[in-house]
């Protein structure tokens, strides 16, 4: 049995029974063709953990992400997000689950025809959140961003950087619990790429739970978080500062 699969175990076996805000057990999902996206993939996340999700594609990080999100259902095994079962959850309260999550995508999915304010204002107006408080949430989520002066300005006149820091305003207005980023530095240069981070990393320190998907080796190995690592459906490697590793 290889050591990284050792350590992950006697991690599980730590975790048992701690304040685990994100737990998968013996998870596997399979599509109509191909081979299983993931086999048997067991994951514990505490509260206030930052976790980069790293391996080459296909190696199941997407598939996972989307069963956090619950737009997926595992063909096998067990999924608890923050109280929620996910196997077993009714379909009226997903949206009451989904509103304790914060995702911010790789390509900003920002809304083109209006502003900063009203793109962040956006997920509050999903929930309902009445204007008296979104008037005074926006603008302080927007200063947490650094972007306190862009409030008026549109998507097309942002920078890459900018724009996600937006996505992240508005993944953060409702303060979820839990932040998903995928791959949220791949469509900026190292500059914007590290503010990014840096920004993460802050909001990590504030108490949000990260997992971050990434391919971005030279940000994983310099942050020295802990890092789960994929291949071909199957967690390879589970360290605490861990470095962005090839599995062969």
């Amino acid at each position: 049995m290889a050591k990284s699969e050792l350590r992950g175990r006697k991690r599980r076996k730590q975790l048992a029974g701690s304040d685990e805000i994100i737990s998968l057990t013996n998870v596997s999902k399979a599509y109509a063709t191909g081979a299983p996206a993931l086999n048997g993939v067991d994951l514990h996340i505490q509260k206030g953990e930052f976790v980069f999700i790293v391996g080459d594609s296909g190696s199941g990080k997407s598939t996972m992400i989307k069963l956090l999100l619950r737009e997926l259902v595992p063909t096998s095994g067990e999924i608890n997000v923050m109280g929620y079962d996910l196997v077993h959850i009714r379909h009226r309260k997903i949206p009451k689950f989904r509103r304790n999550l914060g995702i911010v995508f790789q390509d900003f999915r920002l809304l083109k025809d209006r502003n900063v304010y009203e793109n962040v204002a956006f997920a509050q107006r999903i929930v309902q959140v009445p204007n008296k408080e979104i008037k005074r949430n926006v603008p302080s989520i927007l200063a947490t961003v650094g972007l306190a002066g862009k409030y008026k300005a549109k998507p097309r006149q942002l920078s890459g950087g900018e724009q996600q820091r937006v996505a992240i305003a508005r993944a953060l207005v409702n303060r979820p619990s839990i932040l998903l980023a995928d791959e949220p530095t791949g469509n900026l240069d190292p500059k914007n790429s590290w503010e990014i981070m840096k920004l993460l990393e802050q909001i990590n320190e504030n108490g949000t739970t990260v997992l971050v998907v990434t391919h971005n080796r030279e940000i994983v190995n310099a942050m020295q978080k802990r890092v789960v690592t994929m291949k071909k459906g199957v967690i390879v490697s589970d360290e605490e500062k861990g470095v962005y590793i090839d599995e062969d």
